[in-house]
């Protein structure tokens, strides 16, 4: 390698030496080899997810009789040997089990996610004819599944929520932020979201770890469900794992550019308009609009 250039710059050769000193540069050096998940075969299994829960949307074959079976199968095959590995990987990583204790409850995971396709199914059917009902310009379920944003997002956020309910690290978080970038649509993993659930348009949408969302909820571009503020330890970090993002119940509809934040509760049949900003609960059957919530903001005699 060259040494210090002409006019000071370090050379090629302490860049590198730099570089190598940083303790992120091989995370699993001094484990194992090849221990890091791959971000690549992540990305395609949910691919691969949503052939096995939409066949026939995915695929260019005829999947009439038994072929079905066959391809569900075949996909699933692919899906268990590639997940067990990944989760054996971040489990080494993250958690530090050691080969035997690692591949064991890889499997034991993987199992489990499989056995909750069938659930996860029907809550993406459901979410499907929710679009349908939901939105005057969809002209059928086919159009919603293959070019809804919305649709993408809430699949690889049911997917990524069922590791999360495993309790396995970073692979959700991998799933929920591809589906992020690909969307504009922000979705934590931790979330939990009811039946029949509908992002119309979508972009700029972000729901919190700690938020729950009921049954036939539709909500619009660039809306927040977040957090109003973050406890802190003693140390001045942000105490994680606590119910920080709003619930929302049943049958509620929040329009675009709403930010609603903090632990509370927008009630049953609620309507949020557009660029509302909540930070405090809402009984069941309200319509919130912005000149209300400014009212009230001001009667209360102070800011949120």
């Amino acid at each position: 390698m060259t040494g210090r250039s002409q006019r000071g710059h370090a050379s090629l050769e302490e860049v590198v030496d730099a570089l190598c000193s940083s303790p992120h540069a091989a995370p699993g050096s001094g484990r194992t080899r090849y221990l890091l998940p791959s971000h690549s075969q992540l990305v395609d299994m949910v691919q691969q997810l949503r052939a096995v829960l939409f066949p026939g949307y995915l695929s260019e074959w005829d999947l009439g009789g038994e072929a079905l079976r066959h391809y569900i199968g075949t996909g699933l095959d692919r899906v268990t040997h590639t997940l067990q590995e990944q989760i054996r990987r971040v489990l080494v990583l993250e958690e530090g089990h050691d080969e035997t204790e690692s591949r064991a409850r890889a499997a034991e995971a993987t199992a489990a996610f499989l056995a909750r396709l069938p659930e996860v199914r029907r809550l993406l059917l459901a979410d499907v004819q929710a679009a349908y009902e939901g939105d005057p310009a969809a002209r059928s379920h086919d159009e919603i599944i293959l070019s809804y944003p919305g649709l993408l997002a809430i699949t690889s956020h049911r997917l990524a929520h069922e590791l999360y309910r495993l309790e396995i690290p970073l692979l959700p978080r991998i799933w929920s932020e591809e589906a992020h970038s690909r969307t504009g649509i922000d979705i934590h993993p931790g979330a939990r979201l009811g039946a029949s659930f509908f992002i119309d348009h979508g972009t700029g949408v972000v729901i919190g770890e700690t938020c729950r969302i009921g049954d036939r909820v539709r909500i619009y571009q660039g809306v927040t469900l977040g957090a109003k503020s973050f406890p802190l330890d003693t140390e001045g970090r942000p105490i994680k794992g606590i119910d920080r993002h709003p619930i929302v119940e049943d049958d509620v509809i929040i329009y675009s550019g709403a930010t609603i934040l903090g632990r509370i509760t927008i009630g049953r049949g609620s309507v949020i308009g557009g660029n509302v900003w909540l930070t405090r609960d809402v009984p069941p059957g309200s319509v919130i609009t912005q000149s209300r919530a400014k009212e009230e903001r001001f009667d209360a005699g102070g800011g949120i």
